[in-house]
């Protein structure tokens, strides 16, 4: 929902020149919430953008959230249901890793995975890109996907398993794999050497938004970072 500031600070997508141009040619859904669908109805006015997501995520926003008959309205865009085979977005190389199947609250259930990370290859630098904001559980074969890559944003909503205790007054199902703890990502990540490890979607409760605290200075210490907004990563 905060896309249209996102472009605004981004000067590599800004509009232009030509009336009514965008560089912007789609989407890669990792999941159907709201807070990672709703922003494409922002994008209703551009013409020839292509979607690519999860079958049961395109499904959900054909008919419990009706995005992609709104935005059609405006353009026709074209949509991609993704499965575990690469498949090429422009001239990179995509791959999609399922990681759970719990839909969002307002989606009907339906078989199939309802959430994924991907990863991104540059065939002509030969750069990879894994970003997996969604990752409940470390899952097998997970440790398969990564290798290689030369980067991983990775879920960091919460640091540990209690955060959410003192506002909720007791243990929260979360959805998403705390960082510290001996099951936690910090730990799986310590297997991979030669990647750069880069925690995203943290919660407001995470301590790690403090770039001062000891909790930071160990997570930089362990190979891992929480980067500026506006960070351009080059591969």
């Amino acid at each position: 929902p905060d896309i249209r500031t996102q472009l605004i600070g981004t000067a590599h997508l800004a509009p232009g020149p030509e009336p009514r141009a965008t560089p912007i040619r789609g989407a890669l859904l990792t999941d159907a919430e709201l807070d990672h669908t709703t922003g494409l109805l922002l994008l209703r006015e551009g013409a020839g953008l292509h979607v690519w997501a999860p079958a049961a995520v395109v499904s959900a926003l054909t008919t419990d959230f009706p995005v992609r008959d709104i935005v059609g309205r405006y353009h026709d865009w074209t949509w991609h249901a993704v499965e575990t085979t690469p498949f090429d977005v422009g001239d990179l190389r995509c791959q999609a890793f399922p990681l759970h199947d719990k839909p969002p609250r307002y989606a009907e259930r339906r078989t199939g995975s309802w959430a994924v990370a991907y990863r991104i290859e540059d065939p002509a630098t030969g750069g990879v890109l894994v970003y997996a904001p969604c990752l409940g559980t470390w899952p097998a074969g997970f440790d398969e996907f990564v290798t290689g890559a030369d980067c991983v944003l990775l879920d960091g909503t919460f640091y540990s398993a209690d955060e959410l205790a003192p506002t909720t007054g007791g243990q929260h199902s979360m959805g998403h794999l705390p960082i510290a703890g001996s099951d936690g990502s910090l730990a799986a990540l310590r297997r991979h050497a030669g990647i750069r490890w880069i925690y995203t979607h943290l919660n407001n409760t995470n301590p790690l938004l403090d770039n001062t605290s000891p909790l930071f200075t160990d997570l930089r210490a362990a190979g891992a970072d929480v980067l500026a907004d506006g960070t351009e990563i080059d591969l």
